[in-house]
C-alpha cells in the first residue's frame, strides 16, 4: 500500500508566485523610501538627482539628535528592565511542575500582545496622569515605565522557548553535588540562558526604539522620541529628511539583527 505524502504548503500551486508577490509588496515601499533618501531636491515624490545633503541635515538638527538619544535611552533602560522582569517570570513558570492556573499566568503575561496597543497606551495614559498630579514629576521616566510593561511579554517569548528546550539534567547533577540553587543559576542556567535572554533583549529594544502609540499618550511636552518626531514631521511640508532618518533606523535594525546572528551562530 502506497504511502501517503505529507502535505507541503510549498509545492502547492501558485504558492512562489503569491509569496514573490507579498515580498515584493512588503519590500518596495521600503525600496522606495531609501531610494528617495538620497534625492538631491526638497520633494519626497520628485527625483531630482543623488545627494547626501539629507543625511548630513538630519545629523546636524539638533531636534532629531535630541529625539535619537532620547529613544537610545528609553530602548536601552526598557530593554533592561523587561529583560530581567521576563528572565525571573520564564524561570518561575517554566521550572516547575504544572499546577493549576499556570495557563492563567501565562495569558497573563501575554496579555499587552493580545490586547490593542491603543486600548494599553489610554490604561498607561490614565494611571501615569493621576501619578504627575500627585508627585509633580513629568520626567522620561513615565516612558521607560511603560515601554517597560509593553516589551516584557516581547523578551518573555524567546527567554522561555530557550528555557524549555534546556535539559535539566546539569542543573541537577550540580544540585546532587552540594550547589546552592544561586550557583546552579549563576554557572549552569544563566550562561545556557543568555542566547535567549540576548535575543529577548534585543526584540525588546527594537519594539521599545520604534513605538509610537504608547509613546504618544504617555510622554509629556519636549520629550519627543524618533518615532514621534518622525510622526510630527510628517503632519507638516514633508522633506527628504525623513527619508534618511528612516534609512537610517533600517540601517540600524539590520546590522543589529546581523550582529545577533553572527554572535549566536559563533556560540553554537
Amino acid at each position: 500500500m502506497a504511502r501517503k505524502r505529507a502535505f507541503d504548503l510549498r509545492n502547492q500551486t501558485g504558492f512562489a508566485t503569491v509569496a514573490m508577490f507579498t515580498f515584493f509588496m512588503l519590500y518596495l515601499p521600503m525600496a522606495a523610501l531609501v531610494v528617495y533618501a538620497f534625492n538631491a531636491g526638497n520633494s519626497m515624490a520628485i527625483w531630482e538627482g543623488v545627494s547626501l545633503r539629507w543625511f548630513y541635515s538630519a545629523a546636524s538638527n539638533e531636534r532629531v539628535q535630541d529625539a535619537a538619544l532620547r529613544s537610545v535611552i528609553i530602548a536601552a533602560c526598557a530593554a533592561s528592565v523587561a529583560s530581567i522582569a521576563a528572565t525571573m517570570a520564564a524561570i518561575a513558570t517554566t521550572r516547575t511542575k504544572p499546577y493549576p492556573g499556570l495557563t492563567f499566568k501565562y495569558a497573563f503575561i501575554n496579555q499587552p500582545l493580545m490586547v490593542p496597543e491603543i486600548v494599553t497606551a489610554v490604561a498607561l495614559l490614565i494611571v501615569f496622569s493621576r501619578i504627575k498630579v500627585w508627585t509633580g514629576y513629568s520626567g522620561i521616566g513615565y516612558l521607560i515605565a511603560a515601554h517597560s510593561a509593553f516589551c516584557i511579554p516581547f523578551a518573555y517569548l524567546p527567554i522561555r522557548a530557550r528555557l524549555e528546550n534546556m535539559n535539566l539534567t546539569l542543573e541537577q547533577a550540580a544540585a546532587d553535588l552540594y550547589a546552592t540553587p544561586w550557583l546552579v543559576f549563576r554557572r549552569i542556567t544563566l550562561p545556557l540562558l543568555r542566547p535567549g535572554i540576548i535575543a529577548g533583549f534585543m526584540l525588546a529594544f527594537v519594539i521599545s526604539l520604534d513605538d509610537v502609540v504608547i509613546t504618544e499618550f504617555v510622554k509629556s511636552g519636549g520629550q519627543d522620541t524618533l518615532p514621534t518626531y518622525m510622526l510630527g514631521q510628517l503632519r507638516r511640508a514633508t522633506t527628504p529628511e525623513v527619508n534618511a532618518i528612516a534609512t537610517v533606523f533600517l540601517l540600524f535594525s539590520v546590522l543589529l539583527v546581523t550582529a545577533f546572528f553572527f554572535i549566536n551562530r559563533r556560540k553554537a
